[in-house]
């Protein structure tokens, strides 16, 4: 269902934006589709602590639309709202991550639960437990429920922007960001990982196919598992940092 209704008043604004790139007409087209960015950055800040402010995310989602616009093709035959969106969501993404919205604790936590990962991997030849990991970090297995569902913030989005959540902030370079260079530096990046992620423990590996390419909610994850979504959430914040840490390994991050 399209959330901004097709009339001819706006097939004309199309029309004189993509044709003569008129300026009151790009204007017309942001107006019009401003409700869009609503509704992505209300369904991003469902999942973010109340400390985020939705305005953040609102102005961030605003340049993602602009550049929607912006490379729109109407003869490409999709709808816009399709094309829009995924934009719109990643720019609202980037801008969190400028944001340093993460407690820098948490952030701290993320990268020891990295590190003990790596190391029980090297030294176990595989995949540590819940057990093995909260024992090597000298903590107990509950704190470490508690570890995990805090950094499980850090987490959201794609996958690829998930892995970067592990990163301190840092302003995009516009100059490369969108370049052919990147974009192929990108597919690359993907096949790479997608290869890290077959390596994984088949429970990790499980959740993150299941959340990442079937689309399955936290909730509906946990009850083809048979486990909790709040120990979904646990799986999948642990299935990330330890590509994360695979991927830091391999000298891909």
């Amino acid at each position: 269902m399209s959330i901004v209704p097709e009339d001819a008043d706006l097939q004309m604004q199309w029309t004189r934006w993509s044709n003569r790139r008129n300026a009151a007409a790009r204007d017309h087209l942001i107006v019009r589709y401003s409700p869009l960015v609503k509704f992505v950055a209300g369904r991003v800040g469902a999942g973010l602590p109340s400390s985020v402010d939705s305005g953040d995310l609102i102005g961030s989602g605003m340049f993602g639309l602009i550049d929607a616009i912006e490379r729109f093709d109407t003869n490409f035959g999709a709808k816009f709202e399709t094309f829009a969106v995924p934009r719109i969501r990643g720019a609202i993404y980037d801008g969190l991550r400028q944001l340093d919205w993460v407690p820098r604790s948490v952030r701290s936590r993320a990268r020891n639960v990295e590190k003990a990962i790596s190391e029980l991997e090297h030294k176990l030849g595989r995949g540590p437990s819940d057990e093995e990991l909260a024992g090597h970090l000298r903590i107990t297995p509950e704190d470490l429920t508690k570890w995990l569902s805090a950094i499980a913030r850090t987490t959201i989005g794609p996958l690829d922007r998930a892995i970067a959540g592990g990163a301190e902030p840092s302003a995009p370079d516009d100059a490369v960001s969108g370049s052919p260079s990147a974009v192929v530096e990108e597919r690359e990046m993907s096949v790479l990982m997608r290869v890290e992620i077959k390596k994984l423990p088949e429970r990790e590996k499980l959740v993150l196919s299941l959340y990442y390419d079937e689309g399955l909610t936290l909730a509906e994850i946990g009850e083809v598992l048979g486990v909790t979504e709040s120990r979904v959430s646990q799986i999948h914040t642990k299935s990330v940092l330890h590509l994360r840490s695979r991927m830091s390994a391999a000298g891909l991050t």
